[in-house]
């Protein structure tokens, strides 16, 4: 494992221990995210400890081309009770998941200075959000690193029942639109599972980050 210094490095990924954790250190300026995400590698860790930066072993992904939207979903996507959006509130969506409660865990790994780092990025057009409304109330949405080819989702939540879900179906709907290759989920839980998530090695997925057209 590498302990990063102010240099603007990161050890190759097959470098990773066998839990996918590759450094630790550095900071979270946006350079140094940027050339994370390029080269298959996130930031992962709780608040109070020192920044761990992962690549796992296996890769949680969607195929956009070849996702197929549930029965459950397309009955909840036809009752048109939900209006997405896409960038017009960042800051709520980071905001929310940061906040939301959830099942087996406690606390947020989303601190204030993740928050601050990703606002540059959406700034720079590099993160965007997806928000969720019904009755003009931001009910859901999820948030992501846009590399062009790849989205590396980060974050989502829910108030009610389906909203992130609604989210997640039209993330992938856009980049299907905008031909990209890959949605990452970065590591498996049952919930992306659910969703249609599977995992693929680090190896492929290296692969088609590498190829961008």
């Amino acid at each position: 494992m590498y302990f990063l210094t102010k240099e603007l490095f990161f050890p190759p990924v097959e470098e990773a221990n066998y839990e996918g954790v590759l450094a630790v250190g550095g900071d979270l300026s946006v350079d140094r995210l940027l050339l994370a995400y390029n080269s298959g590698i996130f930031p992962w860790f709780d608040a109070e400890d020192p920044i761990l930066w992962w690549a796992p072993p296996k890769r949680m992904v969607v195929n956009p081309i070849d996702y197929k939207v549930s029965k459950s979903m397309r009955n909840v996507l036809n009752r048109n009770s939900f209006e997405v959006t896409n960038n017009q509130d960042f800051a709520a969506v980071i905001s929310n998941c940061q906040k939301i409660e959830r099942k087996g865990q406690e606390g947020t790994w989303i601190s204030s200075e993740i928050i601050k780092s990703y606002t540059q990025l959406h700034q720079l057009g590099k993160v965007i959000s997806f928000e969720v409304w019904q009755n003009k109330q931001l009910v859901g949405g999820l948030y992501g690193v846009d590399l062009g080819h790849i989205f590396c989702g980060e974050s989502m939540f829910s108030i009610v029942p389906n909203a992130s879900k609604v989210a997640f179906v039209k993330l992938i709907e856009y980049l299907k639109d905008n031909n990209y290759k890959l949605l990452d989920c970065q590591v498996h839980n049952d919930h992306l599972e659910k969703l249609g998530a599977f995992e693929i090695s680090r190896e492929l997925f290296m692969k088609i980050l590498k190829t961008k057209y």
